[in-house]
């Protein structure tokens, strides 16, 4: 059974993008894993919760080992794409032989003046909250044969490597993306939707320390009550909705994979007290911080 918190039992560590030597990777990098050329190598670190600063691509063509994202398990399967986003939980139940293609890539790649289109790209948002997407004989033929071509030019000291590498992630992203928007019926882009994404990306860079929709309307330079009115428009929800919901994973993370009093975890999630944070953490989940620890941790273990 996976372990199911962080080894000082305080802390989720979280991995930079690092090459196999451990000095500090590019911002693009791609690996393989391919049987007869031994066993891909993963960091033992990996066997235990924690977190990723960079986005991860993975075209897993042999395999069947389980792992972990935030809360949902997940038992790889051949021909099949995984993807994942900076700063969520990551846990491997063990290490076992697959054969895959590997592409990993930071935000600040995506932060460039060049790549910025890309991060609005649905593989990228991830409205749906997935990881993973079902493959044709064709999507797998076309995927594989773009990030081999990643591969033989990450691998090459030849001129123009890192444009080339951009280009084939650029051309791998919004393929994904088309069959991201066919498998979970993505929302049309509109100036609407870019605030909700821009308004949940905020969130997650504050959440710790702003609770309420004004300071975040006014990191928008929009009023409050336009802010809430299209976000409402755009999720079905309220902008408070939001801000509560991600209060409440981060909580729900540490819970899980830390050994972290409930004071704890309500200081470093901004919370004035404990107190505070059981009756928020209970209101929105009928279970006190507690409960919810022991009942998750029975659960998977």
């Amino acid at each position: 059974m996976p372990v199911l918190t962080a080894p000082d039992k305080s802390v989720l560590r979280t991995y930079p993008l690092l090459q196999s030597d451990g000095e500090s990777a590019s911002m693009i990098e791609v690996r393989a894993a391919e049987t007869g050329c031994g066993e891909f190598k993963l960091d033992p670190a990996f066997l235990i919760p924690h977190r990723k600063d960079y986005y991860l691509f993975v075209l897993v063509k042999k395999g069947n080992n389980r792992h972990w994202v935030d809360f949902m398990p997940y038992t790889i399967k051949p021909d099949t794409f995984y993807f994942t986003v900076p700063q969520q939980v990551h846990l491997k139940e063990h290490s076992g032989p697959m054969e895959g293609l590997f592409a990993s890539f930071t935000d600040e790649f995506l932060q460039l003046e060049e790549n910025r289109m890309l991060k609005q790209l649905p593989i990228i948002q991830n409205p749906a909250g997935a990881h993973e997407l079902l493959l044709s004989p064709q999507d797998v033929a076309f995927v594989e044969d773009v990030m081999i071509k990643m591969l033989a030019e990450f691998n090459t000291d030849g001129s123009w490597r890192n444009h080339m590498l951009t280009s084939w992630l650029r051309v791998l992203v919004i393929y994904l993306s088309r069959l991201y928007t066919e498998q979970f019926s993505e929302t049309c882009f509109t100036l609407n939707y870019c605030l909700l994404k821009s308004f949940q990306t905020l969130i997650g860079e504050h959440y710790a320390t702003q609770h309420d929709v004004t300071a975040y309307a006014e990191k928008l330079n929009i009023t409050p009550g336009h802010l809430t009115e299209v976000i409402k428009q755009q999720s079905g929800k309220t902008a408070i909705t939001h801000i509560h919901e991600r209060l409440i994973v981060e909580a729900k993370r540490r819970l899980l994979h830390t050994d972290l009093s409930v004071k704890q975890i309500a200081d470093e999630l901004g919370f004035e007290d404990a107190a505070y944070f059981n009756r928020f953490f209970k209101r929105l989940t009928d279970t006190t911080p507690i409960n919810y620890r022991q009942q998750i941790r029975e659960m998977y273990s």
